[in-house]
Parts: C-alpha cells; sequence; structure tokens
C-alpha cells in the first residue's frame, strides 16, 4: 500500500472501494512504529482511537454514506490540539502529564468529517521557535537529512506526512509555523485567517496571531481538510491557472538575505509563472520595517500574559532558550503592548491599500536552508539568528493579518509563499492550484 499519496487520492481510493479505512489506519500505525524516528515524529499515537474511527469510516463507505472526500482518509495532530483522554502537552515538560477531557473543537470537526486520528505530533517547546528543536523531548529530522532542522514549530507535523506516517496533518501558525516545516520538507502549507478555523481547545502562544495550519502534499490536501474544519463546500480547484494574474513580487531591505540556493529556486518558480502568462511586479512595502520593529512587544507579551505565571514557578524545566524568549515580554508595559496593537492596525491598512491591485504577494516561503541540528545545540547565539531569519519572510503574512500558502519548487527546502488579504482564502486555494501547475516542469 502506498502510504504517500495524497489525502485526496486516499479518499478516492476509499470511495471507489480500492482502500479500506481499516487497512489504511492499520497501515499507517505499523509504519509509525516500524520508522526508525517514529517516536521522533510522534509524541504518542491514539491507535485505540483511530481503529474506532477507521471502522466507522468502513462502514459508511460500504453503506454509501460517506461524510466527505476525507472520510477514512488518516490525519495526525500537532501536541497543541485538545484530545479527549489523551495527553496534549504542547512539547514542554511544563504540562507533562496534561490530558484534557474533551476534544478541541477542530478536532471535534475533524471527527464529523470522518478523519481517523492516528496520534499527536512533536512540536517546538510551547510553539515558540520557528527552527524545530525541542531540547527537552525530540526533534523530528528533517525529511531530506535528519541533521537538519526540520523547521517548527509544527516540526512533527510536517515530517509526518513527509515520511508517509500520516495522509495529512495539523499545525498552527503564530510566526510561520505551519510553512516554515512544510517548505523544509517540501510540502504545502497554510496559515489562514486568524478565525478562520476555532482555536477552542488549542493551547495558544499569541492569540491575535494563532491559526490552526493544515499540512499535506498538495493544495488540493490542504484545501480539503480546511473545508472540513469549517461551514462550506471546499473551493474548485479544476482548470486553475496564473495565466493573466497579477503578482507583486515583495522585495525590501527589511527581509533578510536569501541562501544562494533559495534565492535561484525562487527565481525558476518566477520564470515558470512567468511562462503560463502571469503578470510579475517586483516592489517594497514601506511600512514592513516598522511592522517587523513591532513584533517583539506583541508576540513576547502575549505569550508571557498566558504563560508567566507557570514559567516564574516551573520554568526550570523548559529549554532556558525558550524560556528566555517567553521572559522578554516582562520588559513592555500595558502601554507599550496597547500604542504596538493600535499602530499595526494602522499598517495593516496601509498594506491592504499598497497591495490592492494583485492578486497576492509572492516571497520565498523562507529565507535559510535549514540549519544542522548539532550546531543549533551548542552555539545559542547561532541559534537565535537562525531562527530570526527562519521566521522572518513567513511572519509577513502574521503581522499583515493576511492569508499565506507556501508550496515547494523543484528545489529541496525551498518554498515559495503566496499572500492575500483574509477575504480571499478560496481565491488563494485556486491561485495556489495554478501556481502548483506551473512549477511542475
Amino acid at each position: 500500500m502506498d502510504l504517500r499519496k495524497t489525502a485526496a487520492k486516499h479518499g478516492e481510493d476509499i470511495a471507489a472501494g480500492r482502500t479500506a479505512p481499516v487497512e489504511l489506519a492499520e497501515a499507517m500505525l505499523d509504519a509509525i512504529a516500524a520508522h526508525p524516528a517514529g517516536d521522533k515524529i510522534y509524541a504518542r499515537t491514539m491507535p485505540d482511537r483511530a481503529r474506532a474511527e477507521a471502522e466507522a469510516a468502513r462502514a459508511r463507505a460500504r453503506n454509501g454514506v460517506r461524510v466527505g472526500p476525507l472520510d477514512g482518509v488518516p490525519i495526525s495532530w500537532k501536541d497543541l490540539f485538545d484530545t479527549a483522554g489523551v495527553a496534549t502537552e504542547s512539547g514542554s515538560r511544563l504540562l507533562a502529564g496534561r490530558v484534557p477531557s474533551a476534544d478541541a473543537k477542530v478536532v471535534a470537526l475533524g471527527a464529523m468529517a470522518g478523519l481517523v486520528s492516528l496520534g499527536k505530533t512533536h512540536q517546538t517547546e510551547l510553539a515558540f521557535s520557528g527552527l524545530g528543536l525541542n531540547r527537552t523531548t525530540e526533534t523530528p529530522p528533517n525529511i531530506h537529512d535528519p541533521a537538519l532542522a526540520p523547521g517548527g514549530s509544527s516540526s512533527g507535523a510536517a515530517v509526518s506526512v513527509a515520511a508517509g506516517l500520516a495522509s495529512i496533518a495539523m499545525g498552527s501558525d503564530t510566526g510561520g509555523s505551519s510553512r516554515v516545516p512544510p517548505a523544509w520538507n517540501d510540502l504545502v502549507g497554510l496559515k489562514p485567517p486568524v478565525g478562520a478555523l476555532s482555536v477552542q481547545g488549542v493551547l495558544p502562544l499569541a492569540p491575535r496571531f494563532d491559526a490552526p495550519g493544515p499540512i499535506g502534499r498538495t493544495v488540493e490536501d490542504v484545501a480539503l481538510l480546511t473545508a472540513a474544519l469549517q461551514p462550506g463546500p471546499a473551493p474548485d480547484l479544476a482548470g486553475a491557472t496564473v495565466s493573466g494574474c497579477r503578482f507583486l513580487v515583495l522585495e525590501s531591505p527589511h527581509l533578510p538575505s536569501l541562501d544562494p540556493a533559495t534565492n535561484d529556486a525562487f527565481e525558476t518558480a518566477l520564470s515558470r509563472l512567468n511562462g503560463p502568462g502571469a503578470f510579475l511586479t517586483r516592489g517594497d512595502f514601506a511600512g514592513l520595517e516598522e511592522a517587523m520593529s513591532l513584533a517583539g512587544v506583541l508576540y513576547t507579551t502575549e505569550a508571557y500574559a498566558i504563560w508567566g505565571a507557570q514559567i516564574a514557578a516551573h520554568g526550570d524545566v523548559m529549554d532556558p532558550r525558550i524560556r528566555a524568549r517567553f521572559e522578554q515580554g516582562v520588559a513592555f508595559s500595558g502601554v507599550d503592548y496597547v500604542r504596538a496593537v493600535a499602530r499595526l492596525d494602522t499598517l495593516r491598512a496601509a498594506y491592504r491599500a499598497a497591495t490592492a491591485s494583485y492578486d497576492a504577494v509572492l516571497l520565498p516561503s523562507v529565507a535559510i536552508l535549514p540549519p544542522p541540528i548539532a550546531r543549533l545545540e551548542e552555539d545559542d547565539a547561532y541559534f537565535i539568528a537562525q531562527n530570526l531569519a527562519a521566521l522572518r519572510n513567513t511572519r509577513v503574512g502574521n503581522l499583515m493579518g493576511i492569508a499565506a500558502l507556501t508550496l515547494p519548487t523543484e528545489t529541496p527546502h525551498c518554498g515559495v509563499m503566496a499572500m492575500v488579504m483574509p477575504e480571499r482564502l478560496p481565491t488563494l486555494f485556486r491561485l495556489g492550484a495554478g501556481i502548483e501547475a506551473a512549477l511542475v516542469p
């Protein structure tokens, strides 16, 4: 059985009777157990739940009453989505043994859509780093080289799909966490607009920016999962093209210098978009530097407001570098935070006006290639610099309050990111499918 099929293809095979949900779930569970890094990817599996959900999906398939295109398809959940009766610890010993009594709303909606929950995946501690390194639990291996960082904070979510240990995954995104890992593992990842998918029962980091983020092999997979977790049908992707689309290629002195391989991959992708008739304009957004400067007060203040009391009491069990990031929030006052929020709202309005005439804004998903884990573990200054560089491009989408989609290019570890205004999320899927088609050699 090919476990690396797209989620959409697995769903089609179930609908056609070519694949039975129970056999698919068992094959996935067996693959997780047999994989040499299975315990570095999954914090814990949920075999009893997976088997029960797969049995129910099989019965629906036999009776011709499947509840959606992903009915019977296996999914992994980042370890910050509550699952009833199963530990949810957000990758931190600070929350060791925390067992919720109810599912997060998106987990419950996933079950209603027929998804088969395999388990919980490892992540960056409390979701507060873009590199994927977790020195207190486990660091999942990059799909290309286990010596390289997998990207974070949804590290295990992305690797579970890339390794064929889940058909699709749910991560989350506060500063890039459902885009950096897909980019570094050659997948598609979405940061939806804040509020598009429920965060009820999802352990928070910075609520103004937190968003559940679907991860899959294709734009179709991500679109189907998004549709399963919110009201309304999946967007029609048939015949999607970039022909006639106008893209702003965001170039700014306030973005980090690109690794040469990343730059080459991005320029090749842009040339492929030109082929089908897209129109590309290169330009800057003058407010980007100021928006970036507000990130420190906004993120750390919210994060410390939520976790500060527990960190003050038990922070010795945390990675000191992650703890230090949270404790930066102590330096800011309520006045600082309120002023930053107001200023960011003004900059968001300016960004909307500056980009309104374009179908999407394009960026390399991540400016750098995945750094070596060994050096990240040993060198604090290198860790800080690489973390900032990894999140710099993705954070544009979070700070501007928009929807963003990363897609793989031909070059390993290198993605291209398309960003649109929040109300245009359905359009983003069609644009993404068009970009995906154009990037195929």
